[in-house]
């Protein structure tokens, strides 16, 4: 088995069980490369899915997730710091499944980056501060920050995500820190249209199950402004809580942003092969369990 085996793929492309059960098998962890799923009590808008991590009655052991408090503003530094502390701290034998939806998270760990927290740009944030918000996601886009941004009307997030790619355009490689982790990458390579219907399907699910109730209990300490800092989800459904949307406005515009982000996913893992990673497309089976059997076989064949 690599030291590191490493699952990507568009939201509801059923990352998360196909990682767990591929660490049940082989007796190894999860590391999550999520950059929402750090933050405690956001559980549903994030889709932990922890059930997931229970295969066949065994717990698999997962890290990365719930480590900052709701509120913080968790970077891709802390997260690297983070990424090797839990790496290091892990028996050397120990099977890594690194599993993760945020494309930007997932390449910084491979690539063995170690970041500096990219200071504030005053004169550059007053210069985006005069740009409309087309003009903003153009520039975003442009720098190829764009894609890794769940909430591209999020003007703060947009400002500090071409903020952090300007840095790293203009500092580059010196932030290299280690060599590069070794072992495969497969991406969970579904339909267009079984994306859709899964996204949908887990939307629905997903308010059923408390969406809603989830937010509001989150407004008991945030401020509604600093909630939908965190994404989609808590951007519309906050936006449904304090009566600015209808539900149903409320879930068909959250519905069409979430297919949207999808997009910009895939279009990041394109991305990353262009940039020299070798990805493995892999059409999942007929369940996770299957699906890690697949993997595994064409693992060992290599």
């Amino acid at each position: 088995m690599a030291e590191l085996l490493t699952i990507i793929g568009p939201t509801a492309s059923g990352k998360t069980p196909v990682a767990a059960h591929l660490a049940h098998r082989v007796g190894g962890v999860v590391l999550s490369g999520d950059s929402r799923q750090v933050y405690q009590g956001m559980d549903l808008g994030t889709g932990k899915d922890l059930e997931d991590y229970v295969v066949d009655g065994d717990p698999v052991p997962y890290y990365l997730i719930d480590i900052a408090e709701a509120g913080d503003h968790y970077s891709l530094y802390q997260y690297l710091e983070d990424f090797d502390r839990v790496w290091q701290s892990l028996p050397e034998e120990t099977p890594r499944i690194l599993c993760g939806g945020s494309g930007l998270y997932v390449e910084a760990a491979l690539r063995g980056y170690h970041l500096p927290d990219v200071p504030r740009d005053e004169s550059l944030r007053e210069e985006l501060g005069r740009l409309s918000l087309d003009a903003l996601r153009e520039r975003a886009e442009q720098l190829g920050a764009l894609e890794e941004l769940k909430d591209p009307e999020n003007r703060r997030r947009m400002e500090r995500a071409i903020e952090v790619a300007l840095y790293f355009r203009d500092h580059g490689e010196q932030y290299l820190d280690r060599p590069p982790l070794e072992g495969p990458i497969y991406c969970l390579d579904i339909s267009r249209e079984t994306r859709r219907g899964r996204i949908s399907e887990r939307l629905r699910k997903r308010l059923r199950e408390g969406m809603v109730e989830e937010v509001e209990g989150l407004l008991k300490h945030l401020r509604p402004e600093q909630l939908t800092y965190y994404g989609l989800e808590y951007r519309y459904v906050t936006d449904y809580v304090t009566g600015k949307l209808t539900y149903d406005e409320m879930e068909q515009r959250l519905e069409v942003a979430i297919h949207q982000f999808a997009k910009r996913q895939m279009t990041w893992i394109r991305g990353m092969e262009r940039r020299g990673l070798t990805i493995t497309q892999i059409t999942p089976a007929e369940s996770p369990a299957a699906t890690a059997d697949l993997i595994l076989r064409d693992y060992r064949q290599r």
